[in-house]
């Protein structure tokens, strides 16, 4: 075999070739054995284990030479070789039996698809990234087989190991890509798998725009948030685009910030981008082990966050009491900060926070106090279903957070998508003292005037040349639809 080939793990992994899957299950057995051998031979011989890198180094090199062994015997019984393409195939598909997901890594690496939903090995929907559902082909030979791939990827992926059997019914991890996998078992009539594939492409405030998520006023203004150091919430639906639009709202932070990211899942990436974000520290929440010890909640993650001098706190996603130690470091001097948060519109926010923060013991009123506080900002992502199948997103409604009245938190929508619209127009103007410090970060607000924008006639600049708006004498029907992505 071809010293020089690529690396099992590295190859193209058969997406356009018919895998021998007899021959990649038994060269998964032979290495199997092998390594198994290894590992016994170093406990009676006192040595240390092998780590999860050096183990699939170990296995790498076994696959090759068991793979070679397989085509010499080919050779002295006079069976023609195949192509060496295949070859690569092979070593590429036992690879991912032995420590990734099996037939399923070639999905994962598919650029066009966003979801992955298995209700059973060969029960399988796929979700393109444009929204469309189509059904696809079984993804093991077996419901037993599908459930190894994925013990597989949790032993040798992610932190920490993590277990899955009828005790542990429940598996979360995240993928070596940053996919989140959530499955179980026991709860339903097989087990099941759910893979939210990352975004892999670095997207920015440009690349929404673009795409037609908002125009070149939501744009300005965002960016002046993110320079003026202001907090901000960002709530949707789920798979809204909450966190593809933190990522580019994060890609505005000047290089020389230090962030630190809190998640449940390392989903949104920004520790590997050292150009973009060198002085970045991913943390990451931690189950309990078998015994329920070692536990690191969301909460503890944040709370240690703060202590670690960052210029930045950025976490994920909110859904409990965490919520309160992001609010109090919103509040002492940890300016900045976004995260993002499950809600039907921006204004259900304070009632959504106030909800969660009940969780750790707060009342709602001192987490209604606590929200106006720390809150300058609530930018609302929608997800709409087109007639074509296909999915939108787009900001829908951008909200300033006021004081709190003693009943509620008050509200203004400084952004709101019309009826029938799929952009954010100007609605209000923002607060004196938020404008002052958004003008000092080159925010441009004499086009923010409820005269630019009056129902369904648009008039102040020319913004043909900007592709998402009408221009002077063009209808509403002109206003491009939200971004397809």
């Amino acid at each position: 075999m071809n010293p020089t080939r690529p690396r099992p793990d590295e190859a193209d992994s058969g997406m356009t070739l018919e895998v021998d899957h007899a021959l990649v299950s038994r060269l998964r057995g032979v290495v199997v054995m092998q390594m198994a051998a290894e590992r016994r031979r170093r406990l009676d011989a006192g040595e240390p284990e092998l780590s999860h890198d050096d183990e699939r180094r170990m296995g790498r090199s076994l696959l090759i030479a068991a793979l070679s062994d397989r085509r010499h015997e080919q050779v002295d019984a006079g069976v023609p070789l195949p192509a060496e393409s295949e070859d690569d195939a092979i070593l590429a598909a036992a690879f991912a039996v032995l420590f990734g997901l099996g037939r399923l890594q070639k999905l994962l690496e598919d650029p066009n698809l966003s979801e992955i939903n298995i209700n059973g090995y060969d029960s399988v929907w796929l979700t393109s990234i444009d929204g469309v559902k189509r059904p696809g082909s079984p993804v093991a030979d077996s419901d037993e087989e599908l459930v190894e791939w994925v013990r597989n990827a949790a032993a040798y992926g992610g932190t920490s190991s993590k277990p899955w059997d009828v005790t542990n019914w429940k598996i979360e991890m995240a993928l070596p890509d940053g996919s989140r996998l959530v499955g179980g078992m026991g709860c339903s009539p097989r087990p099941f798998v759910s893979i939210r594939l990352a975004n892999r492409k670095k997207v920015s405030l440009d690349d929404l725009r673009v795409m037609g998520d908002f125009d070149h006023r939501v744009q300005k203004f965002l960016e002046a948030v993110v320079a003026a150091r202001m907090n901000v919430l960002i709530s949707g639906q789920t798979r809204s685009g909450k966190t593809v639009l933190l990522r580019a709202l994060a890609g505005q932070i000047p290089p020389e910030e230090r962030i630190v990211t809190v998640e449940h899942f390392p989903e949104l990436g920004l520790d590997r981008d050292p150009v973009a974000h060198p002085d970045c520290l991913a943390l990451e929440e931690r189950k309990p082990n078998a015994e329920g010890r070692g536990a690191i909640t969301l909460a503890d993650a944040v709370e240690t966050s703060r202590r670690i001098n960052p210029d930045r706190i950025i976490v994920g996603e909110v859904m409990g009491p965490e919520i309160k130690d992001m609010l109090e470091a919103m509040t002492q001097g940890n300016d900045g900060g976004f995260t993002t948060i499950h809600a039907r519109s921006a204004r259900a926010v304070p009632s959504r926070i106030a909800l969660y923060a009940s969780r750790g013991g707060m009342s709602r009123t001192e987490a209604l106090e606590l929200t106006a506080a720390a809150v300058d900002f609530v930018v609302h992502m929608h997800r709409e279903a087109l007639p074509d199948g296909r999915t939108a997103h787009y900001v829908s409604s951008i909200v300033e957070i006021g004081p709190f009245d003693g009943q509620q938190v008050v509200t203004d929508e400084v952004f709101h998508a019309p009826p029938g619209h799929r952009l954010a127009v100007p609605a209000a103007a923002v607060s004196p003292e938020r404008t002052a410090a958004l003008r000092a970060c080159g925010w441009q607000d004499t086009v923010h005037h409820l005269d630019d924008y009056r129902g369904d006639d648009y008039r102040g600049e020319d913004h043909r040349g900007d592709d998402r708006h009408p221009g002077p004498g063009e209808g509403p029907d002109q206003l491009r639809s939200g971004g397809v992505w």
